[in-house]
């Protein structure tokens, strides 16, 4: 799904929502983007059918009745999805944690009957025990990074207690049992590293990109580096 699917989506879904009227504001604000982006999204939203009324500066609501299409999925599937968006909790990642509710949310407000039980009511359940020590590093900007194929300057203390600055080109993060690491290649040893989340000290999303190599690189790391994937 594109970002500006993804957004129309969302905007559908916070004015479903609301219990008053929402200001373009608070949506760009929420939505991350500008009220102008707003106003576009919204007249492509009331030209392809969605009702919703309202103007700039008083704020937009849903009349109600409206529903977006269910999605279709069999039993086993929505299954999986539980359990799946169960076991995210073993990852101790915040941004993740908070994403898979606002999925299952999402999910199960247009599962048809019986998948939207399954859901809304689990029976199949993942333990949260997991032993990933905490850490000090918003994993969101670390992904995001991955994502936008920017560079980040890590400051990184080894298990030996040894601390350096690097920067790398993030391709993957790998979430293991006991801890989470960050695949990455360094630039300061010209090679594939794995940085192990708990032991970086700060990390800041450099301006400088990567930008169309992150797939070669996940290529190359897949095939000969990545640890205990296969």
């Amino acid at each position: 799904m594109s970002d500006r699917s993804n957004r129309l989506f969302e905007i559908i879904q916070i004015l479903r929502g609301a219990t008053a009227p929402v200001r373009a504001e608070d949506l760009a604000e929420e939505l991350e983007v500008t009220k102008r982006t707003i106003y576009r999204d919204i007249v492509a939203l009331q030209a392809s059918g969605v009702p919703i009324e309202g103007a700039a500066g008083i704020g937009y609501v849903m009349r109600s009745g409206y529903n977006l299409p269910p999605l279709m999925f069999t039993s086993e599937e929505a299954e999986a999805i539980a359990v799946a968006l169960s076991l995210l909790g073993r990852t101790g990642d915040a941004g993740l944690l908070q994403a898979a509710s606002r999925v299952c949310a999402k999910i199960t407000d247009v599962l048809p009957e019986p998948e939207k039980k399954t859901l809304g009511r689990p029976s199949l359940f993942a333990s949260r025990w997991h032993a990933v020590p905490g850490s000090l590093v918003d994993q969101r900007a670390v992904r995001g990074a991955i994502r936008s194929e920017n560079k980040l300057l890590l400051r990184y203390t080894d298990e030996r207690g040894q601390a350096s600055e690097r920067i790398v080109r993030p391709i993957a993060m790998v979430y293991y049992v006991d801890s989470t690491v960050v695949a990455a290649w360094c630039e300061l040893r010209n090679d594939f590293r794995h940085f192990r989340v708990d032991r970086i000290g700060s990390c800041q999303v450099l301006e400088d990109r990567f930008t169309g190599e992150g797939d070669r690189l996940r290529r190359e790391w897949s095939l000969h580096h990545a640890p205990g994937l296969m």
